[in-house]
């Protein structure tokens, strides 16, 4: 099998290529990746190094909206898995552009490339486009629950779904989706909640927090949202949506005294900070179609053990984070300097 991979250098993408390696080791990967601030060749170390001699990955640098690179990757695949996506909130509301450009134009552009050459498709999306939750609303988000984003991030993750839906059902593309919960593990970029948090930590400095702390998340170590795909890809209904979660629901001030608790320091030890416009509540996630349908589970079913792993991934590698984590302070300084003047 030959799977081509969009985003294959980012957070998630990387960490789907290493577990494929890990565990599918006569599946060949292509991973196409813009490099943007979000994507690392050093997410890739060890796979394209034990690659070198048997070609099992290749690296393409390029963008998913360069339709002639697409077609022509996507015309020796057997499937192509596509994670690439622009995917912090605070960014979109900053410049929303970039998120049009990637999440609705790249996807079209994946879509008409496996359309013409027949290739079977695998999108990954995101919980965030339901909209949320109150916080003593007993639901969750299910396959069902009409689509209300509240971001720029959120709402073209949305309009790539439906682009998606639509291909399938106008010209019989051969294509699942799957909607994801919070993903938190090792590779993830350091201006995301959790190794924000873990990073400031090893530097000594307190953990930020956003507003009274009480939205709530549901979490998901990224092993086991890149093992669920797999469960999709090989089992799942084509033209089905499926929702990936891990019953994880932790509001983000449990989860930095978690961090706090993992580095033995006071659970209060953090600092408040003005909180981001259109700031979600709640996020659930109903998995029991995935469980059920196709007998996948996850691995980490106590979030203070992925937790925990976490954090010893980020204190054993910090050559991966450090030369990225003054330009994210610099750029959250600059936002809170904005959201105070305003408030």
């Amino acid at each position: 099998m030959h799977v081509v991979v969009t985003g294959g250098a980012g957070f998630i993408g990387s960490n789907f290529v290493h577990l494929t390696r890990a565990t599918r080791p006569d599946v060949r990967v292509t991973v196409l990746d813009k490099l943007t601030y979000a994507g690392s060749l050093a997410s890739l170390d060890g796979v394209l190094e034990d690659a070198r001699g048997d070609s099992m990955v290749e690296f393409v640098q390029g963008d998913i909206c360069d339709a002639g690179l697409v077609d022509s990757l996507v015309s020796g695949a057997d499937v192509v898995v596509h994670f690439a996506a622009e995917s912090h909130n605070d960014n979109s509301l900053a410049d929303p552009r970039p998120f049009l450009d990637t999440n609705v134009i790249g996807t079209y552009t994946l879509l008409e490339a496996v359309r013409r050459h027949g290739v079977r498709y695998h999108h990954i999306s995101t919980d965030e486009v339901y909209g949320d939750l109150e916080l003593d609303d007993p639901n969750r988000f299910t396959e069902a629950t009409p689509y209300n984003p509240s971001s720029p991030y959120s709402s073209t993750k949305g309009a790539s779904d439906l682009l998606v839906r639509a291909w399938v059902r106008s010209f019989g593309v051969a294509a699942t989706i799957s909607n994801c919960s919070n993903n938190y593990g090792p590779r993830q970029h350091v201006e995301k909640f959790i190794p924000r948090q873990i990073t400031n930590l090893i530097d000594g400095v307190r953990p930020k927090l956003y507003g009274d702390g009480l939205n709530v998340r549901d979490w998901i170590h990224v092993d086991d949202h890149n093992s669920a795909v797999w469960t999709i890809i090989e089992r799942g209904q084509i033209g089905a949506t499926y929702l990936i979660g891990a019953d994880g629901e932790e509001s983000n001030r449990s989860v930095i005294e978690a961090i706090l608790a993992g580095f033995g320091q006071p659970v209060d030890a953090f600092d408040h900070v003005t909180d981001r416009a259109g700031h979600d509540r709640r996020y659930a996630i109903d998995a029991s179609r995935l469980r059920s349908e196709l007998g996948w589970s996850p691995v980490y079913t106590d979030f203070a053990d992925g937790l925990a792993a976490t954090i010893e991934w980020y204190r054993n590698n910090e050559g991966w984070w450090r030369p990225m984590k003054q330009d994210v302070e610099n750029k959250y300084a600059l936002t809170q300097q904005v959201l105070e003047t305003h408030n």
